[in-house]
This record gives structure tokens, C-alpha cells and sequence, in this order.
């Protein structure tokens, strides 16, 4: 998980801010770049999943005790 255009820290955020600060990353980005999101709030896995479940972009995840990492690549359609 390591080849990304963009990083959001969004370590010690509760939700829903992790997922606000990816989207208004995602907004600024073109099609075919990455974002890596990291967040430690547990809530943020299920607001990942039913954004990208929303939108045509394509998410890969990692867990690992508290830390969570949503790599997030934008699509257009």
C-alpha cells in the first residue's frame, strides 16, 4: 500500500471526519490518482465501505490493531 499520489492523516479524527477530509481530497484529484487515507477511529471502516459502495471509485483497505488505511483510487464512471 504504498504507491499513492495524495495522503489524508486523518490519525486521532472521529468520524465522520476521515471520510469528509478524503472526499474533499477526491474532489481536487483526476481520474486514475490515489489517495491514501489513515485513520485510528474503528467507525471509519464502515463509512468507507458505504461511500465507495456509493461511487464508481475502487477501494483497498489494511488493518492492523488501531490503525486503519483506505487507499482510494478515483474513477470516473
Amino acid at each position: 500500500m504504498s504507491d499513492y499520489d495524495h495522503l489524508v492523516d486523518a490519525r486521532g479524527e472521529a468520524c465522520p471526519m476521515p471520510l469528509l477530509r478524503a472526499k474533499l481530497k477526491l474532489n481536487e484529484m483526476l481520474p486514475g490518482q490515489t489517495v491514501k487515507v489513515m485513520a485510528t477511529d474503528a467507525g471509519s471502516v464502515r463509512d468507507f465501505e458505504a461511500f465507495i459502495g456509493l461511487t464508481p471509485h475502487a477501494l483497498e483497505t489494511a488493518h492492523s490493531d488501531d490503525d486503519y488505511v483506505y487507499l482510494i483510487t478515483k474513477r470516473d464512471k
